[in-house]
């Protein structure tokens, strides 16, 4: 880019070569600024520390001393303090011969100045350091690549100019990242290289370690990689909030024990906990996995082009050839002139009497330079080369190596001549060059490419069709009992609010309140009835919202979706297909509004419908419709003020309900009490509530040997206690509160925060 060329050429006119003193930063931006660049100090000043960095640039151009910054995305010191020199590379690679004889120079800023337009690349620094963007809006990403790949790619283009970008993959293996990390290989690369954009996946680097010994042993994920452009210490950061907001469960600690020798950061976990069910939360809810968008976008012509990898080569050597070509042209008139003006002092020293004298009959300079031309046959230039040699020159030894000079200049001439004869010659010497540079600079490859299938983690060890169990727990966990196990129930003691019988092989569908439906593998969660199993929400991408119902992938399932605001349609789970991490919309929502239930509801069953001021409508399951997938649903009920839907059951056989607020109160009462009525209206008053109490959830009662579970505490602490369905009388008005009930179980200040019916158990347990 401009203020990149314009600080490369500065330091060159300061002298400022690899092999000389460092020279304060400051003394840089000034001359960029004064000179070249009338922008802001800090724009050049980061643009410098930027080819400083060796996390930032694969090939770093600038050589500095001092503190340029970090990984952890610490700021450079001020340029006062900090040093640069040009690097290596860069002085061999981008500012070799630079001059007007080898590339265009136009006027600076104010006219004061002449700047190269370009500078004389011998390496093709687009695809070695990459790019991003080109201002004016457009979008660039190439990303950096290996030096000694990219050179081989370009000897062979240069050998066989009809090979394709695919061919020249087998030189140009992939990306490789500064950071190192591990690329992902999917197939994708060659669609990328062949048009000019694409995607790759990047991970971090990850080894497993065992911390301490005997019982006070645990694991822990040693990560010493990061994909490239990747804060390290936001990343920490990140992880510490999903700990918090517990989207990741089992790390007992996080520790960065990077130093000098390089980076190092130890994620201890908990002693049950298996490193290999963690790691594939932590790529998909943090920066340890990134997908890196290239689009290989460039500047032809003064026009922005896309262009695959043979083309940015072909454009490179293109360039490169015409550099070569107008270098070696000057070089070739400079030794012209030089060969003639030995050419000439060879001829007027085979006859120094004669020269002298004539010298001595002249007047003037300009007489002595007309007879030097008249008598010899020299031209103006020889001429004055004759007049301006030193006495000493006269001496035999000097004849001598003059003779020497124009038959080495002669060799040089034949040579230039040669090279600007004959293609095939300058392209030798072009893969020579390359040859040389890719010997001086070239080093080995820091990022790894490895097959995708290879990287991914493997699922846990299962047999194919192997019924299993998926249980849902009302904390929010998730995990699944196989075997003997996998017997179906619900228990209040371990807090089971779902229970799925279906096979390791399926998927589940999680409706989110958000109104999307995301697929979860059954293999994928965790085993055992020891396990604590895992966070639901953690299996779901980021802004995925929070997890109301989870349901076997049936399309067959009658599912009726219900929001927040009133609204409820039937959904077509045809509609789904195949889901991808991103989901799809299972039901289209206002503004503001939020799924609150999705439930099987045959047509031919009704359903009870309550608000959070207690009102309960019961409504024939032939009131909702089926709609699209993006369809918001019918009106099902009129809502007053800050009233929103509380409740949603399923009548089949039962005669009798349980009505639960918050506050704690219990309503058993008969559905007959709540008539039958159409979508639209109102509905019956089913309980009284206190002053800030609202209505939390309805269960119809098909035998009273039931066991009703109620979730009592705040967000971080809950409780269940168990509430034997026969237990409760049927009441009028408010009904029984919990205290009645179990007075030593219910602590004050304590608000229920979920409840579910049980089936049938042999003992109950508070």
């Amino acid at each position: 880019k401009p203020v990149h060329r314009r600080i490369l050429y500065a330091m060159l006119e300061l002298g400022l070569r690899p092999d000389r003193p460092y020279r304060k930063c400051a003394r840089v931006v000034g001359d960029v600024l004064g000179k070249y660049h009338p922008h802001g100090d800090k724009a050049v000043y980061d643009a410098l520390v930027r080819l400083v960095q060796d996390f930032s640039c694969r090939y770093p151009l600038i050589d500095g001393h001092g503190n340029f910054g970090s990984i952890d995305d610490d700021p450079a010191a001020a340029m006062r303090y900090t040093e640069c020199r040009l690097a290596a590379i860069a002085h061999e690679g981008l500012l070799p011969e630079l001059g007007e004889h080898t590339v265009d120079f136009g006027d600076n800023f104010d006219g004061s100045q002449r700047e190269p337009l370009v500078l004389p690349a011998r390496l093709p620094f687009l695809l070695l350091d990459g790019a991003t963007g080109i201002a004016v809006g457009m979008a660039t990403n190439i990303p950096p690549h290996n030096l000694g790949e990219v050179v081989e790619a370009a000897i062979a283009l240069i050998d066989r100019p009809e090979l394709e970008s695919a061919e020249l993959q087998q030189w140009v293996l992939g990306p490789d990242f500064p950071t190192g990390g591990l690329l992902l290989d999917d197939g994708s690369f060659a669609e990328t290289y062949r048009t000019g954009r694409g995607s790759f996946t990047l991970r971090g680097v990850t080894h497993l370690e065992t911390l301490g010994q005997g019982k006070r042993s645990r694991p822990a994920i040693v990560v010493t990689e990061l994909p490239f452009q990747v804060n390290k210490a936001a990343w920490i950061a990140r992880i510490a909030e999903l700990v918090e907001k517990g989207k990741l469960e089992g790390i007992a600690d996080l520790r960065d024990e990077s130093d000098r020798t390089g980076m190092r950061v130890v994620i201890e976990l908990r002693r049950d906990v298996v490193p290999e069910t963690l790691l594939p939360q932590l790529y998909q809810h943090t920066p340890l996995q990134e997908n890196f968008s290239a689009v290989f976008l460039a500047l032809v012509g003064a026009q922005p082009k896309q262009l695959s990898l043979r083309e940015l080569l072909q454009e490179f050597l293109q360039f490169r050839e015409a550099t070569l070509t107008r270098q070696y042209g000057h070089q070739r008139q400079t030794v012209g002139d030089r060969l003639a003006l030995v050419a000439g002092l060879q001829t007027v020293l085979a006859d120094i009497p004669g020269v002298m004298a004539l010298l001595a009959q002249s007047a003037n300079n300009t007489i002595a330079k007309q007879r030097l031309q008249e008598v010899y046959g020299l031209n103006a230039a020889q001429s004055e080369a004759v007049l301006a040699m030193p006495l000493r020159r006269l001496t035999a030894l000097e004849q001598q190596e003059l003779a020497q000079e124009r038959e080495s200049l002669t060799q040089q001439q034949q040579h230039l001549d040669k090279l600007l004869g004959d293609r095939r010659e300058l392209l030798k010497a072009l893969k020579k060059e390359l040859r040389s540079l890719r010997k001086q600079f070239g080093d080995e490859r820091r990022t790894r490419i490895v097959p995708a299938t290879v990287a991914a983690p493997p699922p846990p060890a299962t047999v194919v069709g192997l019924p299993t169990v998926v249980h849902w727990l009302h904390k929010g966990y998730v995990k699944r009992l196989d075997g003997q196990d996998a017997a179906p129930g619900l228990t209040p003691d371990d807090g089971t609010v779902a229970t799925i019988a279906t096979q390791s092989d399926r998927s589940l569908w999680v409706f989110c309140d958000t109104g999307r439906v995301f697929g979860v593998s059954v293999a994928g969660l965790p085993v055992g009835k020891r396990s604590r199993g895992t966070p639901l929400v953690a299996l779901l991408p980021d802004g995925a919202g929070q997890p109301v119902a989870l349901w076997p992938c049936d399309p067959t399932l009658p599912l009726v979706g219900v929001s927040r605001g009133g609204r409820a349609k039937r959904i077509d789970g045809a509609e789904f297909g195949k889901l991808t991490a991103r989901g799809n919309t299972a039901m289209g929502l206002d503004e503001g509004d939020r799924l609150v239930w999705v439930g099987v509801w045959p047509e031919a069953a009704a359903g009870l419908i309550g608000t959070t001021t207690g009102r309960v409508l019961r409504l024939p399951g032939t009131d909702i419709g089926l709609a699209g997938r993006t369809a918001k649903g019918d009106r099902l009920l009129r809502l007053r003020g800050e009233e929103a839907i509380a409740a949603v059951a399923t009548i089949e056989q039962a005669t009798e309900m349980v009505l639960v607020t918050v506050q704690g109160y219990l309503k058993r009462m008969g559905i007959g009490e709540v008539r039958l009525a159409p979508r639209g209206s109102l509905g019956t008053q089913a309980i009284r509530l206190k002053t800030g109490d609202a209505l939390l959830s309805i269960h119809p009662i098909a035998t009273t040997a039931q066991t009703l579970g109620i979730w009592i505490g705040d967000r971080l602490q809950r409780r269940t206690l168990a509430i034997p369905v026969a237990a409760l009388t049927r009441q009028t008005g408010s009904g029984e509160h919990l205290s009645e009930l179990i007075p030593a179980d219910l602590k004050a200040g304590e608000t229920v925060w979920g409840a579910h019916l049980y089936r049938e158990l042999e003992q109950t347990k508070k």
